[in-house]
């Protein structure tokens, strides 16, 4: 297999995001809330049910279905694919980030969440260490690509001008 950083990146991700929710779970209490940076970061802890913003709240298995479905289709995807290791790591962070709020969702029936978040006065939605990683590698994914569509226009206009001299 080609893509062995992609499961590593994903193991390493799976394994962060679990035990900082271990830890949130045995030591603090549901809605207990601790500041870290005043009027920025908070941990608190909060179960969530739905998916990102409460979404589909209570709608355990179609998420739980729906998740197992992009997992797979995802490794799928990227087992046999030629990806340079910035795609390599960026898939890793969706693919563990995926399957740590499934394994949350499938053993306790829904996802720990702590980080807490306030930006110019908003109180951006609890998350997760998995919620970041499924987002940063998203973000990461959409940059390359564009790069890479970039980079072939440059080739393709490159060949053509060296066929027209």
């Amino acid at each position: 297999m080609k893509n062995k950083i992609i499961f590593l990146v994903s193991i390493i991700v799976f394994i962060v995001d679990i035990i900082s929710k271990i830890l949130v779970s045995n030591f603090m209490l549901e809605d207990q809330s601790i500041k870290i940076i005043n009027n920025f970061l908070y941990f608190t802890y909060a179960k969530n049910t739905g998916i990102a913003f409460s979404f589909l709240e209570g709608n355990m298995l179609f998420i739980i279905s729906m998740t197992l479905i992009i997992v797979v289709l995802l490794i799928k995807y990227v087992y046999n694919k030629k990806l340079d290791l910035k795609e390599k790591i960026s898939y890793g962070l969706v693919l563990g980030g995926a399957i740590g709020n499934l394994f949350d969702r499938i053993v306790y029936g829904y996802v720990i969440d702590f980080i807490d978040v306030y930006i110019f006065g908003y109180d951006y939605p609890i998350f997760n260490v998995a919620d970041s990683c499924v987002v940063v590698g998203i973000i990461l994914i959409l940059l390359l690509s564009f790069k890479s569509e970039g980079s072939e226009k440059d080739e393709v206009n490159s060949r053509k001008t060296r066929k027209n001299r």
